[in-house]
């Protein structure tokens, strides 16, 4: 965020300096014109900065990482968002760290990894129900047993399949 922020200030200071060296070299360019295009500038980055942000964070990721569930989000602080909405969280999986049961084929665990936009990722091991369509995280005090009976936890069954979901049970 604060890598963002100095960037920011740096384009207004750069545009700011532009524009101040370009009046002395043409009079008719109103005094306003320096603040008013260093503004513009910073805000201009801020936007970009905040429309980016999924695209290099997604790029960063090694090519295992199956990104799923983009949500988007919408905020009266910032009114353009209503127009184009802009991903503010997503999940990847590993795919290269994906385990089978080995009785229950149709029980896979695998990392998965929660991403938000000013906040550090989040990880977990989730277990995956193919067949059952259901997924339960990790937790202590967990089991499945050599048949694939899960103690210590609950099953969350989903009424769709959601992208996390696809991407564990893809086969191949």
């Amino acid at each position: 965020m604060a890598l963002e922020l100095l960037g920011s200030f740096f384009v207004a200071l750069t545009i700011g300096l532009f524009v101040w060296a370009l009046r002395k070299k043409v009079p008719a360019i109103p005094g306003w014109a320096t603040p008013a295009l260093a503004g513009l500038g910073l805000i201009v980055t801020a936007i970009y900065m905040e429309y980016s942000w999924f695209n290099r964070v997604t790029r960063a990721l090694p090519s295992a990482f199956v990104v799923t569930n983009e949500e988007t989000s919408a905020s009266p602080l910032r009114p353009w968002t209503y127009a184009m909405p802009l991903v503010s969280r997503f999940t990847a999986l590993d795919a290269s760290k994906l385990a089978r049961h080995p009785e229950r084929p149709e029980l896979i665990v695998a990392p998965v990894f929660g991403f938000a936009r000013w906040q550090n990722p989040q990880n977990a091991l989730m277990v995956f129900d193919c067949a059952g369509n259901r997924r339960v995280p990790v937790t202590a005090g967990m089991a499945i047993d050599a048949t694939g009976q899960l103690s210590g936890a609950e099953w969350q069954v989903l009424e769709t399949t959601d992208g996390l979901q696809t991407a564990a049970c893809k086969e191949g």
